[in-house]
Order: structure tokens, then sequence, then C-alpha cells
């Protein structure tokens, strides 16, 4: 305990704001996209505590339009929702996310949904990576870059009981190997950084994660629900996004979190992505049902910079 209380009283003695280059010099305006993983927000949430920590003299604006049932691909299956509605398509809203948001930065969580829960196949596939390209020519075309993040890990264990096996594929059951689908999903991204997509790996170290975790506890998991990640999945992956942009600062970063237990930092940041991310849903539009209306833009942005001044005023370590 005296060690590792010596090392965290080290780290925060160097200065945070440390020697990482700036991913993208000059970005302000920071859009996310994604599902219901996304438009949760605590990994957001936490990626934009750091930005406030790392670059304080910064206005960054991160905008989180996740939209739950969401996919890139288009697709969904029969009876989605209790046949209430199809998966919404990231493609009937982007050209306005792109127009009203006017994004310099993307980053673009997507998979989860885009293998309707079935085992892999080609025309799916197809269509995730045909989505993404498309994400990315239409980003292009509008000024913006695109950072893909790996889809999160499926997780069958919690829920053995409400899978299908393979060969018994059913249409109100998950397929039990469904995370080998987002793993191959994974591969595929991640095999495009060799043509100059920028590329975050989520899925290999949640799953690395769970792995390790399960030799103490064969219980363990991220998500209850064999999808949603809690809290814990939810700093794993914002601990990857931060590391996989600013490596020589993500410790710093977490040891400040880990020694100062910032409550009220966090609870400002959350709140006021909350309210942000309701306006811009609302204002951009989108087919999905059930996500309430927001407040107008004005009168978001009025208790966002509020909420901004609040969080501005907690000491951060120099």
């Amino acid at each position: 305990m005296t060690r590792l209380l010596c090392l965290l009283l080290a780290l925060l003695s160097l200065p945070l704001r440390a020697a990482d280059a700036d991913f993208l010099p000059g970005v302000k305006r920071i859009v996310f996209l994604g599902d219901s993983i996304t438009n949760a927000g605590q990994y957001v949430d936490t990626f934009e505590a750091f930005l406030f920590t790392q670059f304080p003299e910064r206005q960054f604006e991160v905008i989180n339009v996740g939209l739950p049932s969401e996919t890139v691909s288009g697709l969904s299956e029969e009876g989605h929702a209790g046949g209430k509605f199809p998966r919404p398509d990231l493609h009937e809203r982007l050209d306005r996310v792109l127009e009203k948001a006017r994004p310099e930065l993307i980053f673009a969580c997507y998979g989860m949904n885009d293998g309707i829960y079935k085992p892999y196949a080609e025309d799916r596939a197809k269509k995730f990576q045909d989505g993404m390209r498309k994400l990315r020519e239409k980003a292009a075309a509008a000024g913006a870059q695109v950072i893909h993040l790996t889809p999160p890990v499926f997780d069958s264990v919690p829920i053995s009981g409400r899978v299908a096996p393979a060969g018994q594929e059913s249409a109100d059951a998950p397929f039990e190997g469904y995370d080998g689908v987002l793993g191959r999903y994974s591969a595929w991204l991640l095999e495009q950084r060799a043509a100059g997509w920028r590329v975050i790996d989520i899925h290999g170290p949640m799953k690395a994660e769970i792995a390790k975790q399960r030799e103490k506890d064969i219980a363990f998991t991220f998500a209850k629900d064999g999808v949603h990640a809690n809290a814990a999945g939810h700093a794993l992956m914002a601990a990857a996004l931060i590391e996989g942009l600013y490596p020589a600062s993500a410790a710093k970063f977490r040891a400040w979190q880990t020694a100062t237990k910032p409550p009220t930092f966090s609870d400002l940041i959350r709140k006021r992505g909350r309210i942000l991310s309701e306006a811009w849903l609302a204002y951009i539009g989108h087919t999905r049902p059930g996500m309430g209306n927001g407040l107008p833009p004005a009168e978001a942005k009025a208790k966002a910079a509020e909420l901004e001044a609040q969080i501005r005023a907690f000491p951060i370590p120099k």
C-alpha cells in the first residue's frame, strides 16, 4: 500500500499536461456517434474530463449524439423492439449531423448492433464496412476527421439462459457466440489502419480484462444484460480511448482521478453532457421513438456555460 501511495504521489508531482503530441491541433468541436452505449455517455464524460485537465486553456465543445439502437450498416432485425420500430440508420441523419453540428473531429463507435446479434455473415459484414466507408466519405467532404472505436464486448455469460447456441438461431435470442462476430468487425477496423484510418481498440482491452477478472471471479462482467457496459466498463473504454490518443498523459490522469476522487467535478461534467446531448439529438432529429425533446439549443448552451464555469473552478495539478 505504501509503495502504491508513493507511486501515486510521484505521478501527481509531474505535470498533468505532460508532453503528448496533440492528436489534432486546433480542433474545437468534437462529435461522438454511436449507439446506446455511446448515448449512455460515461466514457464520453471521462474523455471530456481528461480534455479539461489536459488542455484547460482550450475551449473544446464535445457533442454526444449517440443514439440507442442505431447502426452504421442500416440493418435491423425483424421484429426489433417488439415490432415497434426498426433500428435507426446513422445515414438517415448523418447529413444533418454534419450540417448542424459542424464537427471537426468525429469519434464513431459502432458494431454492437450491426451484426444484428446473429452469427457472422459476409453480407452483414459488408453492410457494416460499407457504412463505415460512407461515414468517412461524408465526413471528409464536410471537413471532419474520423477516429473509429472498435465495438465493446458482447458478454453471453450473464445472460446464459437467454442466448441461442450455434445452429439454433432464434429471432428472440441473441447468438451465444456473438462476441466472435464483434471480434471480426473489430479486426477489420484495425486492419484499416494500414489504409490510414485512425482506429482505437476498445474491444480487445475489454475482452482481456474480463478474462483476467474471471480468473478470480467466474461471474465477473461489465454488462449484466450482455450489451450495455456498467460504470467500470465505461471507465475501461475511456482509458483505452485516452491511452490511444495521449499515452504519456493517460497514467497521470488516472492517478489524479484515483488520488483526488473528484465526484463533484465528474458530476458537473456529467450533468453538462446530458443537457447538451439531449438538446443536440432533438435539434438534429432522428427516427428513434421515446427519446424526449431536450432543451432548445440556446437554453441548453446557456446552462452548459454555467456548469462549465463551475468545472473550470476546480484546481488541476500544474
